[in-house]
């Protein structure tokens, strides 16, 4: 499944654990399930349907006389077992099934339970024109991840139980019908077709699926076996642009598992509100349709493209071989998330593979740093969905990673093979991963896991570097500042890794290889460690770990010479990116120099794109300079960077040069959208005046009127730049007509979330109408809207965003909102204990900063003309 927050306080992270939280353990199961089949008739209009649900039970022992069946707001007719009748209480919740005839071990019993559904609030979603959408599609899906299953049918809602399964479903004929498996009947019968889908291996009852509407199908195959693309009707060709590449996928990700594609077909179904990216159903993906790009889109969209292979990577991580509990969901999301590194590794290089790489641990450590921290193997949770996080999908992903570079990838192919083929069908925990590593390497990584997985955190190294002429000796200066000397049970919280340090040495021939690189590799336990590596000649510069594979944050304290070597020279980019951030630390002219340098010549388009986010922290003039050149780059996700770091540029300079980015346009969406919001930053800052925030604005509202397109993406960019004019009466009441309803979903989510921001200095008047706003939303069923509420009154500082807050955390039924909303209560209980004087303390170093600048650029010239007549 594909899919921010408060920060820590002093005494570290907040915990994972919410009120409420309690181990959570799969519970006893009367026997094995061995088929599910649902035989529905669905009354689209009226939102319901009504059917049969069959399971054949094989019991575990004999003298079974009850069970219980997780069953959520079902309306039961009756249960049979054959054709008996048998007695049975409902609380709405669960249905417990009284036998008139004890089980028997060994001989199975189908359990027939007839029932009906009206106006379903999860499980099941029936999408539809309305007065305010008269163009969505009718559509019907389902979501059964993490325990909604239940609430379109009678089941056992928990992983362990794998059964083979049929849908049998009665639609009108105007409709297509898609489930698991292989569809073996389709039948005319009046108005109404009846499709018949049937899956012979085994999956649980979280991975059924169903998914109705007017479709267009792209046909495609692997190997002989189909492969279906299913849109809306005109978006046929976005399509093939967005899942065509999934034949390809699916020859990458067999030869990187060691194990073919083990199903009999592959589906991938783009259907309306999803409310996730996408969910991988057993041979049935769904996805939201709003990652179909359109020609422009797929200029500089990846997200799309990982997407797909995502999804279909947890074929075989989630479907060929299921976790046994919802607390080893990493298992499978880690890997998936992994598999994304993999197909661009294979598709675009190493490089852009690494980088990608790179912000899956950004992902997780901002989750990390900012909400809390937990291990990736947890019991104690108040609902399953709480475990989706950054933790299980990017460190997850971290950690498959580390497990490939401790391996290599012949081993590491070798490891993935025997834990697929060791439990192809089955479930799966931690262990039989460990297990299936030794098996077929010989190698323990207990250690790598003890330290990632059943533990929270991760390293925070400072590595500074001096060089000793007179005894020819590198030395390192290693901490791990995670921890705190002197602090009781310091040992608890160091890592003990092997870490490869090298020193690079520039070739005066260049040539292919230009760099010469002398790699040691050391043990790193201690809180702070002196290393000294006896060398020929001082190097140019110093790699900290090698390669970049381990899970980490770190700060180079390097002299600048060395940091400039590193940028310039340094094979490896994640090692030109942290030394262009050291860098930017320096903040002297010399180092601007050599970031302007670096962001026209590096050969990597994702490290010019940091080096125009590091030069924007530097305070001076002339890195304002070296960044418009960045303007004119190729690449776009550089333009993207540059004009993102514009934003926060309050000069004259930097507005004039959005502005021409958002009057002429960009071949790229994004690149339009981001020249937008920062234009706003900068309009809504103290240089402006206010004649210039009218022109700001009127250009803002000039793009939400006329850049409508591929999911409003430009459009959205707009929103964020009003939101920016935190005390502009004018932008307010620009920003609020986007949220109603009829405006399209995705900018109407972008505007519900830009309220929180814009709130920020209303006034009190206005701060009440946005907080009276938020709350009518925060009554709207959908989930999108929920968490978009949620995100924006955690950013406000008014009693009156607790209230709602609470009543989200006490009413959803969602159980995502649930915790972002006791979160956000939090934040905004922390922002009401701060000083009001810090607002007018950060506009007046906002203004002391401006002079500083000015002042040190011209005095930083005034050194570098002196030394230059020197």
């Amino acid at each position: 499944m594909a899919h921010a927050s408060t920060h820590f306080d002093e005494a570290g992270p907040q915990p994972f654990e919410l009120p409420g939280a309690y181990p959570h353990y799969t519970p006893d199961r009367p026997g094995q399930v061995e088929h599910i089949a649902l035989d529905l008739a669905l009354d689209i209009p009226n939102q319901s349907y009504q059917g049969t649900c069959k399971v054949r039970i094989n019991p575990v022992r004999s003298g079974i006389d009850h069970f219980t069946m997780d069953a959520v707001n079902l309306q039961i007719a009756s249960v049979k077992v054959g054709t008996t009748k048998q007695t049975f209480d409902y609380d709405g919740e669960q249905l417990q099934i009284r036998l008139k005839q004890p089980l028997e071990m060994g001989k199975s019993v189908t359990v027939t339970i007839a029932y009906r559904v009206e106006r379903p609030q999860r499980g099941i979603y029936f999408v539809g024109p309305d007065d305010h959408y008269p163009d969505k599609p009718t559509q019907v899906w389902t979501q059964g991840e993490d325990e909604d299953s239940r609430f379109w049918f009678p089941c056992f809602d928990y992983p362990g139980q794998l059964a083979t399964s049929e849908v049998r479903v009665r639609v009108p004929k105007k409709y297509l019908a898609i489930s698991n498996g292989e569809l073996i009947e389709t039948k005319a019968d009046g108005n109404d077709k009846i499709y018949h889908w049937r899956l012979e291996q085994v999956h649980p009852s979280y991975l059924m699926t169903l998914a109705v509407g007017e479709f267009d199908v792209v046909k495609d195959e692997w190997q002989g076996k189909p492969v279906s693309y299913y849109v809306q009707k005109g978006r046929k060709d976005q399509a093939k642009l967005t899942m065509g590449k999934t034949p390809q996928m699916m020859d990458s990700l067999s030869k990187w598992f060691g194990y073919p594609y083990a199903f009999p077909n592959y589906d991938q179904v783009c259907v309306d509100d999803f409310i996730f990216g996408g969910m991988e159903n057993t041979t049935t993906t769904l996805l939201t349709d709003r990652c179909l790009l359109d020609q422009r889109a797929a200029i500089d969209n990846q997200r799309s493209e990982t997407l797909v292979a995502h999804e279909l990577a947890h074929q075989w991580f989630g479907d060929l071989v299921v976790i046994n509990h919802w607390s080893q969901a990493w298992v499978k999301e880690g890997m998936a998330t992994y598999s994304e590194v993999l197909w661009i590794e294979d598709t675009y290089g190493q490089d852009e593979a690494y980088y990608y790489h790179l912000n899956h641990a950004r992902a997780y450590i901002s989750e990390d740093t900012n909400r809390y921290r937990r291990p990736l193997v947890t019991h104690i949770y108040r609902e399953p969905i709480e475990l989706y996080d950054r933790h299980i999908y990017e460190k997850g992903s971290c950690v498959y990673h580390m497990v490939r570079m401790e391996l290599g990838d012949e081993l590491f192919i070798k490891a993935v093979q025997t834990f697929l083929q060791d439990h192809a069908h089955g479930t799966v925990e931690t262990l039989d991963l460990l297990r299936a590593i030794d098996k077929a390497t010989g190698r323990n990584l207990r250690f790598l896991f003890d330290q990632y997985v059943y533990r929270g955190g991760h390293p925070v190294y400072k590595v500074a570097y001096q060089w000793d002429g007179d005894s020819n000796l590198a030395q390192l200066t290693i901490t791990q500042t995670q921890v705190e000397d002197g602090k009781e049970q310091v040992q608890e919280g160091l890592f003990d890794l092997k870490l490869p340090i090298g020193f690079g040495y520039i070739k005066e021939s260049g040539g292919e290889n230009p760099v010469e690189q002398k790699t040691f590799k050391v043990r790193v336990y201690q809180r702070q460690q002196v290393l000294y590596f006896p060398l020929e000649q001082k190097p140019d510069f110093v790699s900290f770990d090698v390669g970049n594979h381990m899970l980490k944050t770190v700060e180079l304290d390097y002299p600048l010479q060395e940091l400039k070597a590193q940028l310039q020279n340094d094979p490896d980019p994640i090692s030109r990116l942290t030394a262009a951030q050291a860098l930017a630390k320096k903040a002297s002219l010399e180092a601007v120099e050599i970031l302007a340098k670096a962001l026209q010549e590096d050969s990597f388009w994702a490290v010019r794109a940091e080096v125009a986010e590091q030069l924007a922290t530097v305070q001076l003039d002339q890195a304002i300079a070296a960044l418009l050149k960045g303007l004119k780059d190729k690449h776009p996700k550089v333009r993207r960077a540059v004009v993102e770091a514009l934003g926060g540029i309050k000069t004259a300079d930097s507005y004039k040069a959005l502005k021409s980015v958002v009057d002429k346009g960009d071949e790229s969406y994004y690149v339009e959208a981001a020249a937008a919001r920062s234009l706003g930053q900068v309009g809504a800052s103290s240089f402006d005046s206010k004649s210039k925030e009218k022109k700001t604005l009127k250009l803002l509202e000039t793009v939400l009127k006329e850049r409508a397109g591929w999911n409003d993406v430009v459009r959205a960019g707009a929103i964020g730049g009003l939101s920016q004019f935190k005390s502009s009466e004018a932008a307010l009441e620009l920003l609020l007509p986007y949220t109603e309803l009829g405006v399209p979903q995705a900018l109407r989510l972008s505007a519900i979330r830009a309220l929180g921001k814009i709130a920020g200095a209303q006034a009190k008047p206005d701060v009440e109408r946005i907080l009276e706003r938020l709350e009518g939303l925060s009554r709207e069923s959908f989930f999108l809207t929920q968490v978009a509420v949620v995100g924006a009154l955690g950013q406000m500082e008014t009693k009156g965003a607790i209230a709602v807050l609470r009543t989200l955390a006490e009413h959803s039924p969602d159980g995502r909102v649930k915790r972002r909303a006791e979160e956000a209560v939090q934040k905004v209980q922390k922002q009401l204990k701060s000083d009001q004087a810090l607002a007018e303390l950060r506009k007046e170093l906002d203004q002391v900063k401006q002079v500083n600048q000015s002042l040190k650029s011209r005095l930083e010239s005034l050194e570098a003309k002196g030394k230059r007549e020197e």
